[in-house]
């Protein structure tokens, strides 16, 4: 059953398209799988030949390229395990969020309660939140409507990762907005915001329990992209034109100063669509922040011309 709030539709179908993305096949897919084999193999018959020159040469040095080979595939199968972890980790995240949702939708108890005890665990392993596990778990036996306990579980342990989440997006939008405004060349713009946006996604990954490695980021930003193609210039109620609009005095005032602002609200949408696709839980006893609450300060000139 699809969830009523428009919203939360539009965060179930950026995460079906990127995190819990399960299909079989595509020509994508084919394609880079095919590119991987043929590089692997190439590396697989040119190491071939390597060990055997150094076989040839030496027998010592035969077993010390033997041996550093062994490390690199070690190496290798760790980084893949990691990968795999994280992919499964964020994947676990996008569907906690989804069942949430349809719990409180339906008020169905039982859900709720497996599913709160699923998000309390995957906070396990921080300490700062030990509190708050507690109290949820405390709950879990006392509360029946499944509604008032999602909310709650919302309000102890979701809401506080929520104010680090908007803190760390209001820092990258005034560090954008900051360097765009004096940065002596485009490309340094163009370098920097997306360098900033990548590190924002990360971070606001992490926060909220993810481990996103090299492929998990990848599915991760998939996501956030089709998020915000999925709700265009719209940010929880605000759209970037109706900013543009309110903020043009400082555009006027200086070209360099609108791109700044320009970037430092493009940096937010950002932040704020990986907010709701990296989210383990839907908006639910409040709502979505807008741009204009998380970085006031794009504001800041116009509010002291008027």
């Amino acid at each position: 059953m699809a969830p009523a709030d428009p919203e939360e539709q539009a965060v179930e179908t950026a995460q079906t398209a990127g995190i819990v993305r399960r299909s079989l096949f595509s020509w994508g897919g084919l394609f880079w799988s095919a590119l991987s084999g043929l590089v692997t193999l190439s590396i697989g018959l040119w190491l071939t030949k390597l060990l055997d020159d150094l076989f040839a040469r030496a027998p010592a040095f035969g077993f010390l390229g033997l041996a550093l080979a062994g490390l690199a595939l070690l190496a290798l199968l760790v980084l893949a395990g990691r990968e795999i972890l994280g992919i499964m980790r964020q994947r676990h995240i996008a569907e906690l969020h989804m069942g949430l949702a349809r719990a409180r939708e339906t008020d169905d108890h039982d859900a709720a309660r497996k599913l709160v005890k699923e998000l309390a665990s995957l906070y396990a392993a921080r300490p700062q939140t030990a509190q708050a596990r507690a109290h949820v778990h405390e709950l879990i036996g006392e509360i029946i409507d499944g509604r008032d306990l999602i909310d709650i579980a919302e309000r102890t342990l979701i809401e506080p990762l929520d104010a680090k989440v908007r803190h760390e997006i209001a820092q990258a939008a005034k560090r954008v907005s900051v360097v765009t405004t004096l940065a002596p060349r485009a490309i340094i713009d163009v370098v920097f915001v997306a360098a900033q946006a990548i590190r924002l996604i990360r971070t606001i990954a992490v926060i909220y329990g993810g481990r996103p490695g090299l492929l998990g980021f990848l599915k991760l930003i998939r996501s956030v992209g089709a998020h915000l193609a999925i709700t265009g210039s719209m940010a929880a109620g605000d759209t970037i034109l109706q900013q543009l609009v309110g903020h043009g005095i400082a555009a006027k005032l200086s070209a360099r100063l609108g791109e700044g602002v320009l970037n430092g609200l493009l940096t937010t949408r950002v932040g704020l669509s990986a907010m709701a696709v990296c989210r383990p839980l839907p908006f639910a006893s409040g709502r979505a922040p807008s741009i204009g609450e998380v970085a006031p300060f794009l504001f800041a000139s116009k509010e002291k011309k008027e």
